[in-house]
């Protein structure tokens, strides 16, 4: 089979196609012969030599698929050779073939393509364990998500509205502004023209969000803080902006916050199979009914890869970025 390698860290040039073996299912694995595969911004970070994979960590890039089984391990009743499915893995999502563990592979949910839901897994499972499982949203609440244009601000702009939630978030142009609108943000605003925390104060009537998603780090953490409403939550999922700041606890105690740093991909194998179960439970049925639907900005052939990640680099996608096993 096909599959996608670098030797060493650097710009999207390292990646190449290679030649390997085919994989053989453990007792609690199955094989998914891969249509679609979606891109992320850790593959970036991986690709870079900066991610910081912890020592046995899964090397190839790729963190979500989907596509049919082809062959499942001797202790798997819940899946058969030719179901559709979609998977979170731990990494080796750019090959035409993967071996996941079966707690983390879902039924292709109704309402997307087989590609489509390759764009799904990671997006569905960070949006659900970061905003309703550890954020708590809830209807009636509001709820500011920054870079509403990429892949994982793309889905939790369309998953909050659809619980309810008024819905705010921060973008980098006004094409990006008008594509948020349309996935249902209440309030865009262009972090390059205006400052996020004065417009969400005077937006709230000066009370803040409810909850915060964020994926900048260090350098939003005490405009974050002052932008939260009494008793809010902030989840950090990300460090784009820097990994050490300075956190005015007198703030926080002041408003009962609550201050979330998680990850996804290190969590337990029990841990992301319990997501899993969250996401077909609560966010399945929204694409199956049209509420929430996979944003996918382009599709490259596998062998493209190259250039996948160079229109990843340039910024502009809105959504997510596939690779595609399809012929």
């Amino acid at each position: 089979m096909q599959a996608v390698e670098f030797q060493e860290p650097g710009a999207p040039e390292v990646l190449t196609l290679i030649e390997a073996t085919d994989p053989r299912p453990a007792a609690n694995e199955v094989i998914i012969e891969v249509a679609g595969a979606g891109m992320n911004f850790a593959d970036l970070l991986q690709r870079r030599g900066v991610y910081g994979l912890k020592p046995g960590a899964i090397q190839r890039l790729g963190l979500e698929c989907s596509g049919r089984i082809v062959e499942v391990g001797e202790n798997i009743t819940a899946f058969s050779a030719g179901d559709t499915v979609c998977a979170l893995l731990a990494g080796g999502a750019y090959a035409e073939r993967v071996t996941v563990d079966a707690s983390l592979v879902l039924p292709a949910p109704e309402g997307a393509s087989l590609l489509e839901a390759g764009a799904l897994p990671e997006m569905a499972a960070t949006v659900w364990s970061n905003m309703v499982d550890i954020g708590r949203l809830r209807r009636g609440d509001s709820f500011l998500v920054h870079g509403g244009g990429g892949g994982i601000g793309t889905g939790a702009i369309q998953i909050a509205k659809a619980l309810g939630a008024r819905v705010f978030t921060t973008c980098g142009s006004e094409e990006k502004a008008e594509f948020c609108r349309s996935l249902g943000a209440d309030v865009v605003i262009n972090y390059r023209e205006s400052d996020f925390v004065d417009v969400v104060m005077r937006e709230t009537d000066g009370a803040g969000v409810d909850l915060v998603l964020d994926n900048m780090g260090a350098l939003y953490l005490p405009r974050n803080i002052e932008a939260t409403a009494v008793d809010g939550r902030i989840v950090m999922i990300g460090v784009q902006g820097g990994k050490l700041a300075e956190v005015d606890l007198g703030a926080m105690m002041e408003k009962r916050m609550s201050l979330h740093v998680t990850s996804l991909r290190d969590r337990p194998l029990e841990e992301r199979a319990r997501i899993l179960q969250g996401v077909e439970r609560d966010i399945w049925p929204m694409v199956a009914d049209g509420r929430v639907r996979p944003i996918v900005d382009r599709v490259f052939p596998l062998e493209d890869v190259v250039g996948a990640h160079e229109h990843a680099e340039s910024g502009v996608q809105k959504g997510k970025i596939l690779l595609s096993m399809l012929p």
